[in-house]
Parts: structure tokens; C-alpha cells; sequence
């Protein structure tokens, strides 16, 4: 986690923003550790097929290479269970319970194809956070890249964080 500080703790124990409850506008800015992952060739077919693109390009290695992909094509989104693998500690660090979690938006910019064997890595920012009605959103980018640093996709999304009712309990 980058220089980011916890405020006060709200009845739950969390951090509060500003003035009061909600979570730490201290933590825009935070970088989160990079990580990389290999892309499975088995992992990328399953995926594949679960999504109906079975006994293509993305699932067969030898249309594949047929179609001069060096080897199986990563599918849409695959990118985002790659790192949903590995969840960080900056949700805990901000008092976040998990079961308050919601996954609300996502959106990819791709510049190239990532392929089956390549080793990513993901670097991750929280960009913004901010509150509207009884929840607290957190916004983070990840920039992911190949073995030599070039750029593969761009990765947005935006959680909601339920906040607990005044008094700790849940609504």
C-alpha cells in the first residue's frame, strides 16, 4: 500500500472520511503490490467455453495457430478473473468487510491480444472513492502488462461498499 493513512474509526472500526462515516479518501492514490499471473491454455478453453466460444480460436490450439495466433487467444473479461485471483489486503486496510462488497461496473481497454503462456502482470491504483446514499464507492485501475513491460489492457472498476447502520449493526 502506497502512503495512505488510516482517519478516525467509524462504530464499526472502519475508516472514516472526512467528517464522518464512510472510508478514508486518504487511500486515492494507493498503489496496490503489483502481481503476475501465467495464462493457462486449459484455464483459457474452459473460460471459452463457459462463454459459448468453444472449438474456436480460443479453445483449439490448432485454429489457433491457424489463424496466426501464436496460441490460444484470451476471451474477453478473462483478464479480470486473472486478477480476481488475487485479492488485496486494501479493502481489509480500509475496514471493509467483504460481505459489504458489490461488484458494480467494469470496463476493458485492450491494446493488444494476450495469449495462453504469457506471464502479466497487473498494477493496480485506487483513483477515486466517494459516497452516494448509504454506500461508498471505490474506483481502481490496473494497467497490465507482458514479460517486457508493454502494455496488454487497461482494466476499470468500481465497487460499492455497503456501509453498516449507525451502531455497527448491518441493514
Amino acid at each position: 500500500m502506497g502512503s495512505a493513512r488510516l482517519g478516525s474509526t467509524s462504530v464499526d472500526g472502519g475508516p472514516t472520511r472526512e467528517g464522518g462515516r464512510g472510508i478514508d479518501r486518504a487511500f486515492i492514490g494507493t498503489r496496490l503490490a503489483p502481481f503476475t499471473a501465467e495464462v493457462d491454455r486449459s484455464e483459457v478453453a474452459s473460460f471459452a467455453e463457459v462463454l459459448g466460444l468453444g472449438g474456436g480460436v480460443f479453445a483449439d490450439l490448432g485454429v489457433a495457430r491457424a489463424a496466426q495466433h501464436p496460441d490460444l487467444p484470451v476471451p474477453p473479461t478473462f483478464l479480470f478473473g486473472l486478477e480476481f485471483r488475487n485479492p488485496s489486503d486494501v479493502l481489509t486496510a480500509m475496514g471493509v468487510e467483504l460481505r459489504h462488497v458489490l461488484h458494480v461496473e467494469q470496463g476493458f481497454v485492450y491494446h493488444r491480444t494476450a495469449h495462453a503462456g504469457e506471464r502479466l502482470t497487473f498494477s493496480t491504483v485506487i483513483t477515486d472513492i466517494y459516497g452516494r446514499g448509504g454506500l461508498e464507492f471505490v474506483v481502481q485501475d490496473t494497467a497490465v502488462t507482458d514479460a517486457d513491460g508493454e502494455p496488454v489492457a487497461d482494466h476499470h472498476q468500481i465497487i460499492a461498499v455497503r456501509l453498516p447502520a449507525s451502531g455497527g449493526e448491518d441493514r
